[in-house]
């Protein structure tokens, strides 16, 4: 039986490549991994593999920057409490275009507080994420929700086991550079190989040349598939070939990746909005930033950060550690707050217009 847990000492150096590292499409990417890491790659291979029956690895996949292949947002919902449960259920089990499911909470009754289920939305370009939401305000008797797109990206990654050794303060170099949300049109010879490209990876197909599959999924030789795929990559479509860790469920033996996640929120000056998304996003604590605009019922909220950890006192001082930064640069911040994430439930969303249109059909 090989060692499972995500803090055996071959799974972490593996697992410090292989949840945020492999940027862009890789034709080998156990190889790159094994070659990253130190590690031999039948080890690599066999290792993730067992990782992933054990669920300590929830999913390996080829991530996509989906923002810019679907309209998506961030949104809150205000939930009567005794349907909260039910809501969250039916969204993260019914709705396949909601991604990130959680319920949050603030330590003090603050700006936004009443709003408890945050999700992740997306649905294809053509359609429209209002009308999903008030579809949604139905099924699950929602009183009313805010939807919250990202202007700008600072910070997309994992790397929680990686992250286990920030320090308060630690940050890059340099601030981090904003990526753009802009909308990409596909063919429909594109998708095909997209679809095929995205699709998680079971145990058995983690081996050398894993695409040679998919390839005969999507209908296309490997050299065309390779092709399509390194030009999405180039077109910024494609994002990381990540190992996703379970870190919000314990392992089969009770070992935690995390405890606590938090959503940090600011509001700065309108026209600061870039230059405080870059000096948030340089931490190194932070698996996501992001400039989006709350509105007043969130006190004009417009950066927002989530990290997570092992212990909450130990976020707050990350947290400090960033507003102390952010008053050194001389940005004011009229407004801050923790909403921290309890029950949660986290899948990819699904982007493909094909299945938006089956799923409407089953459910307007």
């Amino acid at each position: 039986m090989l060692p499972v847990e995500h803090n055996d000492p071959i799974n972490a150096k593996i697992l410090a490549i292989s949840e945020d590292k492999i940027e862009g499409f890789v034709r080998e990417p156990f190889q790159e991994i094994a070659h990253r890491s130190g590690i031999d790659v039948d080890t690599v291979m066999a290792r993730i593999a067992a990782m992933l029956r054990a669920k300590t690895i929830r999913r390996v996949r080829q991530t996509l920057l989906a923002t810019n292949l679907a309209d998506g947002a961030l949104v809150a919902w205000k939930v009567p409490e005794e349907k909260i449960d039910r809501a969250f259920d039916w969204m993260s089990q019914r709705d396949p275009f909601s991604g990130h499911v959680v319920v949050r909470s603030t330590d003090t009754v603050a700006a936004g507080s009443e709003y408890k289920l945050w999700t992740t939305l997306k649905v294809p370009h053509g359609f429209s994420l209002e009308k999903h939401c008030v579809l949604l305000t139905k099924k699950v008797g929602a009183e009313k929700f805010r939807i919250m797109p990202a202007k700008g990206i600072f910070t997309l990654g994992v790397g929680h086991v990686r992250r286990k050794t920030v320090e308060p303060g630690e940050k890059a170099d340099q601030p981090a550079k904003i990526i753009r949300v802009e909308a990409a049109n596909l063919t429909e010879h594109q998708w095909d190989v997209l679809l095929a490209l995205k699709r998680e990876f079971a145990p058995e197909e983690i081996r050398p040349n894993p695409w040679a599959s998919r390839a005969e999924e999507a209908g296309v030789a490997l050299e065309e598939f390779f092709r399509v795929a390194e030009d999405l990559s180039a077109r910024k479509i494609i994002g990381r070939f990540s190992t996703f860790l379970e870190h919000v469920k314990p392992s089969q033996t009770g070992v935690r990746v995390t405890r606590f996640n938090a959503l940090f929120h600011w509001a700065v000056p309108q026209g600061r909005e870039l230059e405080t998304g870059g000096e948030v996003g340089r931490h190194q604590i932070l698996t996501h930033c992001y400039w989006r605009e709350a509105g007043p019922e969130f006190k004009n909220v417009n950066i927002m950060a989530v990290a997570h950890g092992t212990e909450k006192p130990r976020l707050l001082e990350h947290k400090a550690a960033i507003d102390r930064h952010l008053g050194s640069c001389g940005i004011p911040v009229s407004y801050t707050n923790v909403f921290w994430g309890g029950r949660s439930e986290i899948k990819p969303s699904e982007i493909s217009p094909k299945v938006y249109r089956e799923w409407l059909a089953a459910n307007e």
